[in-house]
C-alpha cells in the first residue's frame, strides 16, 4: 500500500521483498517511506497480515509461484511448527531479511 492510496500486487514474499530492496526500478521517483503498509498472506489462515508481524520461514518444502520462497506465518509457534513439518532450515522477522536472504532463493 502506497501513502497515495495505490495498491501493489506480487506472486509471493520474495518477489515483494525484490520489490522493497529495489524500489528505483519499481516505483521511480519513491522511497521506502511512501509505502505506508506492506501485507503478506498467512500460510495457514490464509488471510492478510501485516508484514512486520509475520515470521518467515526459509529451505522448507513448501514452494510458491516462483519456486523457492519465504513462507509467512502469524505466529512463532506456527512458524516453529511449520519449520518442523516441512523441513525448514530458518524463521525470519522482517527486520532480518536482507538482499541476500532473498538471493539464496533464487
Amino acid at each position: 500500500h502506497r501513502d497515495d492510496g495505490q495498491i501493489r500486487y506480487v506472486d509471493g514474499p520474495k518477489d515483494m521483498f525484490k520489490f522493497l530492496f529495489n524500489l528505483k526500478k519499481y516505483m521511480p521517483g519513491k522511497s521506502r517511506q511512501d509505502v505506508s503498509a506492506t501485507y503478506v498472506t498467512d500460510y495457514y489462515a490464509l488471510q492478510p497480515i501485516r508484514a512486520e508481524d509475520a515470521h518467515f520461514v526459509k529451505g522448507s518444502d513448501v514452494f510458491g509461484p516462483m519456486g523457492l520462497e519465504l513462507v509467512p506465518l502469524a505466529s512463532k509457534e506456527e512458524a516453529l511448527e511449520f519449520r518442523q513439518d516441512h523441513k525448514g532450515t530458518e524463521i525470519y522477522r522482517l527486520e532480518l531479511i536482507t538482499a541476500e536472504v532473498i538471493g539464496d532463493l533464487d
